[in-house]
Order: C-alpha cells, then sequence, then structure tokens
C-alpha cells in the first residue's frame, strides 16, 4: 500500500512544477519506474486515479515506463549481461545497479496562459 504514499508525494511534486509555471492544468504525467523499485504498477496507476479527482490532474492520463534491471561495473568496463554472475569479468568486482530501482517524474505536459 504504500503506493499511494509515493502517488501522494508525486502529486507535492507536479502541484509544485505546475504552480512554478503558471500552469492552469496538466494534459498528461509521465513516469519512470524501475521493476527493482517495490511498486506495484498496476496499484501505482489506481493510486493515481484516486487521487486525481478534482486536482489539476483530473483530466491527465499517466503513462508509466517500467524500466528492467540493469548491472554494470563500478569501474567502468561495461554491463554484465542479463543471466550472468553480477561480478564483472575484466576486474572481478561486484555489479553495481545502474538502473531498474527509480521512481522517476519523468515529464509533464502543462497548459499554460
Amino acid at each position: 500500500m504504500h503506493e499511494y504514499s509515493i502517488v501522494q508525494a508525486m502529486f507535492d511534486q507536479i502541484e509544485a512544477q505546475a504552480h512554478q509555471r503558471h500552469a492552469v492544468a496538466v494534459k498528461h504525467v509521465y513516469v519512470r519506474i524501475g521493476r527493482s523499485a517495490g511498486v506495484d504498477v498496476p496499484l501505482f496507476k489506481t493510486a493515481y486515479d484516486t487521487f486525481r479527482v478534482r486536482t489539476i490532474c483530473e483530466d491527465a492520463p499517466l503513462d508509466v515506463d517500467e524500466v528492467p534491471e540493469r548491472w554494470d561495473c563500478p569501474e567502468g568496463h561495461g554491463d554484465i549481461p542479463p543471466g550472468h554472475r553480477l561480478t564483472c569479468d575484466t576486474c572481478g568486482r561486484p555489479a553495481r545497479m545502474a538502473s531498474g530501482d527509480e521512481i522517476v517524474l519523468e515529464r509533464l505536459e502543462l497548459e499554460v496562459p
């Protein structure tokens, strides 16, 4: 159920951005969520639809881009292919997650006067 608190925090960001740009409405919301972010995307979308009623986002559809995990070498020797051991073949260092755990408010389409 933490999806509802994430969506509430996102609405705080959206409202701040809209206010800063003197927007009268939000027309579209784009979010990027990593598959390892611990977010249930269908529940996130339901929470968004619940919260947007009578807000600046009331008529704004939500697009969610789900990002797969990507691992790489922390020394810069490149990506670790999916399904391989999470260590660098070149230097032996443990891999780091380069993407796939993020929750990002990627883009807003705003209506401004």
